[in-house]
């Protein structure tokens, strides 16, 4: 039924569920949150934080269930295979829109751990999600001059991303791609701006032993980049989405800031892998040949 609202009356009604859904869970999210604060060591406040992310796979199962109620989503999706649930993983992306969260929380929902994301520090403030997100341990950085502040943020996460599997969640590119940013920051890439290396090298170099894969994704919308209310509003979208999984070696654990060696090493090899990325969108973006046959695996949908 909800589909065959129109546009505008299906976005509020959209927007309405996931808005019920949010205060629901933050409120139950807020008494994790007291327990931490009371309590903030040993078991209780592992439980707190099981307790947290138990709390955070229902609101993405509404929120997706809300999806495949409202929306008919052509998914195509490749590289997914073997991923699970009891596995930490760090998973890496090209970050174009506010959707882009919302498309990774679905198709990784119960088939890998909990995604945690790294906030800017303002974030804190956002009225009722800032204290959820706190509860979750998602990491709130201060975006100060000085990198190594912002790292020592990271590495404190990480120690608490140990406790239990999760999903360590990085827009390398640090903001939403667009040509303007991509011409100010003189890109070479078409499709992507810039990798910063600091943050996931850092996350490598302190859990590289606990973590079993990188999860390389790349998310494309073939008919243009959805703003979240656009998202809300649409009855039928076509997502693609292919993943590629990176074990995860000793050639990734190093210092990053105090092996020059290692250092270039590990840029060269972001840089390769975002060269790869770069391709592999302008290659989803180009509509097939007529009359050509794919010989690429077949796509999983959801």
């Amino acid at each position: 039924m909800p589909k065959l609202l129109a546009g505008p009356v299906l976005g509020v009604f959209s927007m309405f569920v996931v808005i019920i859904n949010t205060v629901i869970c933050a409120v139950l999210l807020y008494l994790t949150a007291a327990g931490k604060l009371v309590l903030p060591e040993g078991r209780w406040n592992l439980l707190c934080a099981r307790l947290s992310d138990a709390v955070a796979r229902t609101w993405v199962g509404v929120n997706s269930l809300g999806l495949d109620l409202t929306k008919d989503i052509h998914w195509d999706i490749q590289g997914m295979d073997g991923l699970k649930r009891d596995r930490w993983y760090l998973l890496v992306a090209n970050h174009q829109s506010m959707v882009d969260i919302t498309v990774l929380q679905k198709i990784f929902h119960r088939r890998a751990p909990l995604l945690k994301f790294f906030l800017k520090k303002e974030l804190f403030w956002v009225p009722v999600l800032g204290i959820a997100w706190w509860a979750l341990d998602f990491p709130f950085m201060k975006r100060t001059s000085s990198a190594r502040k912002d790292l020592e943020t990271t590495r404190k996460a990480c120690e608490k991303f140990r406790l239990m599997p999760v999903t360590v969640m990085n827009f390398l590119e640090g903001t939403r791609f667009s040509p303007e940013k991509r011409e100010e920051q003189n890109s070479p890439y078409t499709n992507l701006l810039k990798p910063k290396a600091g943050g996931i090298a850092v996350v490598l170099g302190t859990m590289g032993e606990q973590i079993h894969s990188i999860l390389d994704v790349t998310i494309v919308y073939p008919a243009g980049v959805p703003g979240m209310w656009q998202f809300l509003c649409a009855r039928s979208l076509d997502i693609k989405v292919r993943v590629k999984q990176i074990p995860v070696t000793a050639e990734f654990r190093g210092d990053y800031f105090s092996d020059r060696e290692f250092r270039r090493g590990f840029n060269n090899w972001l840089n390769s892998l975002w060269d790869d990325k770069d391709r592999l969108i302008e290659s989803l973006l180009t509509p097939p040949v007529h009359g050509t046959v794919s010989t690429g695996k077949t796509a999983s949908v959801i």
